[in-house]
C-alpha cells in the first residue's frame, strides 16, 4: 500500500461496532480516558446508526451501533461480530489514489463522497477478515466528520446493500 499511499499519510480512524454504545463509552471514556468529542445519530430510508466520536491523541475512534436489525451495523456484527468495522486513512488525493486502485483491482462500495472539508471512499469489505478501508481527504483545517458526508455515506452503503 506505501506505495500508493507515500509517506504523507496517516490513520485518521478507527470506526469500531459496538452492540450497547452507552456501555461502549462507560469503557473507552471512564475506563480508558479518551475524549468524547461529538454523538450523531443518522437516519437511512430503512435503518439507522448512533455513533460517538472520541479523540485518540493523533487519530479518532468512532464507535458505532445500528440502531434496528436492519442498520448496517446490526448487519455487520451479526456477520462479523463486533469490533473494528473500517479503518480510514487520510490521503492526499482521495480521487487520484481511487482511480489507481481500480485499476489494481480494487472494488469500492461507495462513489467519492465529497463535502466542504472532505472527501470520501470506501472498498467493499473484504470477507476473509470483514474489513473495509476507507480513504479521505481533509481539506484546509476540517477535522471531524461533516453530516452531510456521513448522510451519504449512509445513504449509499443502504443502497448498495453494503454493511
Amino acid at each position: 500500500m506505501k506505495k500508493y499511499l507515500g509517506s504523507s499519510t496517516r490513520v485518521d480512524h478507527v470506526a469500531i461496532a459496538v452492540r450497547d454504545l452507552e456501555e461502549a463509552l462507560f469503557l473507552y471514556q471512564d475506563v480508558f480516558g479518551f475524549e468524547l468529542l461529538k454523538r450523531r445519530e443518522v437516519q437511512g430510508a430503512f435503518s439507522g446508526m448512533k455513533s460517538a466520536e472520541l479523540d485518540a491523541g493523533g487519530f479518532s475512534i468512532v464507535l458505532v451501533q445500528g440502531t434496528d436489525p436492519q442498520s448496517q451495523v446490526s448487519r455487520y456484527i451479526e456477520e462479523y461480530g463486533p469490533g473494528v468495522q473500517h479503518i480510514a486513512v487520510e490521503v492526499d488525493d482521495v480521487a487520484a489514489l481511487a482511480s489507481t486502485l481500480s485499476k489494481s483491482g480494487v472494488r469500492f462500495a461507495t462513489d467519492i463522497i465529497r463535502g466542504d472539508g472532505l472527501v470520501q471512499i470506501f472498498t467493499q469489505r473484504e470477507g476473509n477478515s470483514g474489513m473495509m478501508f476507507e480513504f479521505i481527504q481533509r481539506k484546509g483545517d476540517a477535522e471531524g466528520f461533516e453530516a452531510g458526508n456521513i448522510q451519504k455515506l449512509f445513504d449509499q452503503l443502504e443502497t448498495s446493500e453494503a454493511y
